[in-house]
């Protein structure tokens, strides 16, 4: 299992209907090389508070959480992972991860190749 946690470019058959919750793409460029998704091998899913957020989620006021703006709830948080089979026969581990930044609602990340089927 080679680890590589590098954004990658996705293309979508069909384009997502809700930013935060885009789904599986068809495609994904890393490298410079297109990788067409051929299946879905397992899918997960991690909404857990990480970083910033969390030590932001974590400040208590007694039993409630202090809140300091007017966004609530799971917005900009968390993780969808795949584990996808390719064309090329390679198994990768995918991300979206959810958390905003200056240029992008989220970003698409490639952990890891999984393996290659031999």
């Amino acid at each position: 299992m080679e680890f590589y946690s590098e954004p990658i470019i996705v293309k979508f058959a069909v384009q997502p209907l809700l930013e935060k919750k885009p789904g599986l793409p068809a495609e994904f460029i890393w490298r410079g090389k297109s990788y067409t998704i051929i299946r879905l091998l397992k899918e997960w899913h991690d909404y857990r508070k990480r970083g910033k957020i969390r030590e932001f989620y974590t400040e208590k006021r007694g039993n409630a959480p202090r809140i300091r703006s007017g966004k609530r709830g799971s917005w900009g948080v968390g993780r969808d992972y795949y584990r996808v089979l390719t064309g090329s026969e390679e198994i990768f581990d995918i991300y979206y991860d959810r958390r905003p930044t200056r240029k992008q609602k989220g970003e698409w990340v490639l952990l890891r190749k999984v393996r290659t089927i031999d």
